[in-house]
């Protein structure tokens, strides 16, 4: 019965979507101290049996019961003490933040084992009323695994190699603890079942290599051996997984899978290839996400951005907005980033009191953040977009409405039909992989295109001049419409995304401004992948660019990304200003093609800057 209680207590506990908010993160930061002090309570109540959590002496036990990565309370406390004298900054660190989750999930199921059979439900659930008090989340398996394949999105985007990163060093620079053995094979795993060899391979390459240099070693070598062996299997290195496997039957021989698999990894051989050096290791990284820009989006996040076009190069300028009577006493700076499409950076339009009011108002309503589904219309989560958002009404505090009259001020557009501010922070690697602001027309997907091509069948006709030939019609080649004959004509009709803005009646999303509330130390670069444009944030700063061309159509060289967040916390606020109401204040040009060179420009044909 009391198992029964415990294990309740325990799930009441956990909570998944932590990591998708640095917020969540940062107040979850006090949880490590309620163990260390139940820890304390529950040694002093049954020291008979747990003087072995501080007893150096007693180390038997320890490894006996699988405790050797949470070995004393001592530790648990140092490990404490250091993330408080850090403070909030602590888990801005990838790293840190992870076995900060770690500790709080796999490290605490083993202080549950030990707990079960005494006084356990006691402890926990004062654990669990302090918590409910403070409205402290506990991480679940969910989280776990997030925060591990954030390290992944980290180390592929930004270069990371698995060595460094496992022993706490980005970009060259030491930034935290190493991980254990452990922690190092459990970041594999959830690679693994994320059916991601290419990653897997690697950590549990490194894994292994670290527990040659651990006594004793925090994770057996015979789990590590079957991840490894079926890794390197599935990224085509067959030789080298079944000399892994010869290995695990030889040190484990009452494993239930290494005979079947050394046998099944032989009769894929067909005793080719069976003696001699093994070859280098094969391990391509595979991409089944869609995104067909993938290797360009990560360069811009990396910042490697390509040069500004020589005859736009010398037009950049900033320059101070004055064209309304409010901004003739107050003008606001801007900085044209860039022409063609036109992207602007308002500067220091959001003050840090402002700031603050917004956070605070938002982190209560903070949710995991949705996309909408394309077939659907339905608003769903979806692991390209990781942070949690909350939507703020601009009669909710005086600093909204403020900051709405101001948007409205430096774009010049109408607000009466713009969405309610939304305010986003980024969780651990946290992102939105590339996408558009605007609802879609003849919604291809991802990167969808046709080639070239043409309708009507080619059979009998010279494929270049589109002559008839009798060199087809001699070859036999057969019609491919068959009795019907070939195809006369083409309708073809356009749909738009289902839903998309339905309920708002207020037309497309005609642009967007994006505030930055924060600036991270690395990473959370905003970048349109089509242009070679990257903007890093600056805080206190607005990015402003249009979504639709001057005609209502998409510009679809606005597809744009939210770069994973390297270290440091990343706050945004953004507002999509819909089409309805801006027939003035934006109006189409009497040209094709026109657009503006600078905010507010109204010019009916097309002009150089």
């Amino acid at each position: 019965m009391r198992a029964v209680v415990l294990v309740c207590l325990l799930a009441g506990l956990a909570h998944a979507d932590l990591f998708t908010a640095i917020a969540d993160l940062q107040h979850m930061l006090g949880a490590e101290k309620d163990v260390t002090s139940v820890i304390d309570q529950y040694i002093a109540a049954e020291r008979d049996r747990l003087d072995d959590l501080r007893s150096v002496e007693n180390y038997n036990f320890l490894i006996i019961h699988g405790f050797t990565s949470f070995r004393y309370a001592h530790e648990y406390v140092h490990r404490n003490a250091h993330a408080e004298a850090v403070g909030p900054e602590f888990v801005t660190n990838p790293i840190n933040a992870y076995l900060l989750i770690k500790r709080l999930t796999s490290e605490w199921k083993k202080v549950e084992n030990i707990m079960l059979n005494n006084k356990a439900t006691t402890f926990l659930k004062n654990i669990t009323d302090n918590r409910v008090k403070s409205e402290v989340k506990f991480p679940g398996e969910e989280d776990l695994s997030g925060a591990a394949i954030a390290l992944l999105r980290l180390q592929d985007t930004y270069k990371l190699d698995t060595l460094d990163l496992s022993n706490g060093i980005i970009g060259g620079e030491k930034v935290s603890n190493k991980l254990s053995g452990h922690d190092t094979f459990e970041v594999g795993r959830a690679a693994y079942n994320q059916k991601d060899y290419y990653h897997c391979l690697m950590w549990m390459q490194v894994a292994l290599n670290k527990i040659e240099n651990e006594s004793p070693a925090t994770v057996e070598e015979s789990e590590i051996l079957e991840y490894l062996a079926y890794s390197l299997y599935q990224q085509g290195n067959v030789r080298r997984a079944l000399s892994l496997t010869k290995r695990l039957a030889k040190i484990a021989p009452n494993h239930p899978r290494a005979k079947g698999n050394v046998k099944w990894y032989e009769d894929m051989l067909q005793g080719k290839d069976m003696v001699g050096d093994l070859p280098p290791i094969v391990n391509k990284r595979v991409e089944f996400d869609g995104i067909v820009e993938r290797d360009a989006y990560e360069a811009l996040c990396r910042g490697e951005i390509p040069p500004v076009e020589k005859k736009w190069k010398n037009k950049l300028r900033c320059y101070l907005k004055r064209d309304k009577p409010f901004l003739k006493i107050a003008p606001i700076k801007v900085e044209i980033l860039r022409f063609d499409p036109l992207a602007v950076l308002f500067k220091n339009v959001i003050s840090d009191s402002e700031i603050k009011v917004i956070k605070e108002l938002a982190s209560p309503k903070l949710k995991r953040a949705t996309v909408q589904n394309s077939k659907t219309g339905e608003l769903e989560h979806a692991t390209y977009r990781i942070s949690k958002s909350a939507w703020l009404k601009g009669d909710l505090h005086p600093v909204i409405e403020r900051v709405n009259r101001r948007i409205e001020d430096f774009t010049g557009l109408y607000q009466g039909t713009s969405e309610e501010l939304q305010v986003a922070n980024y969780g651990l690697g946290g992102h939105y992989d590339p996408h558009f602001d605007f609802a879609r027309i003849a919604n291809y997907g991802l990167g969808g295109h046709y080639e070239p091509h043409y309708d009507m069948s080619l059979v009998g006709y010279h494929p270049i001049q589109l002559t008839v030939s009798l060199e087809y019609f001699q070859r036999g080649v057969p019609e491919p419409y068959g009795k019907n004959g070939n195809r006369i004509a083409t309708v073809l009709f356009y749909k738009e995304e289902k839903n998309a803005f339905k309920t708002l009646n207020t037309g497309n999303r005609i642009a967007t401004v994006l505030f930055y509330m924060s600036q991270p130390e690395r990473g959370g670069a905003t970048v349109f992948n089509h242009l070679g444009t990257a903007v890093f944030p600056s805080k206190n700063d607005a990015l402003f660019w249009y979504n639709l061309r001057r005609d209502g159509e998409g510009d679809l060289r606005t597809r744009h990304a939210a770069c994973p967040v390297l270290l440091g916390v990343k706050w945004v606020s953004n507002k999509w200003i819909h089409e309805r109401g801006q027939e003035f204040t934006r109006p189409c040009g009497l040209e094709e093609g026109v657009q503006e060179n600078f905010i507010g420009d109204l010019s009916p044909y097309v002009n150089d800057p």
